[in-house]
């Protein structure tokens, strides 16, 4: 069966206009990505303290910053969040579905993270500083 996409999923990738944080998850039973909540984040901090342990999740982040020359930038990335201890046949689902994800939400950028605390550190490397 292949992934695909919820409706509520397509509506929340084309109608937000700010930069808040959704949080993504593949239904096993449905094979749809869909929200994982109705929760919006308004940061990274929020988001890395609220991601599951052993599970994975797309977050989709617009995220406005000062680079270093003062030129601001926002940046449209997604966040593939793949824990090391996540169920195997969940990595494959997500490994597969990544490719769908970032070309319907059309993001200029993937940064695959393994732990929460990564998702903190990715202004810095938005920012190019790491």
């Amino acid at each position: 069966m292949a992934i695909s996409l919820s409706s509520s999923g397509l509506t929340r990738l084309t109608t937000h206009d700010s930069s808040p944080l959704f949080a993504d998850q593949i239904d096993v039973k449905t094979q749809e990505i869909k929200p994982s909540s109705d929760e919006t984040y308004s940061d990274l901090q929020e988001l890395a303290d609220d991601l599951p342990d052993s599970s994975p999740r797309f977050v989709l982040l617009s995220y406005p910053l000062t680079l270093a020359s003062g030129r601001l930038s926002v940046p449209y990335v997604l966040i593939y969040y793949l824990p090391v201890n996540s169920n195997p046949n969940l990595r494959m689902s997500y490994a597969g579905a990544v490719e769908l994800f970032r070309g319907t939400a059309e993001v200029n950028r993937v940064l695959e993270v393994s732990e929460a605390e990564e998702v903190v550190a990715i202004e810095s490397r938005l920012k190019g500083e790491d």
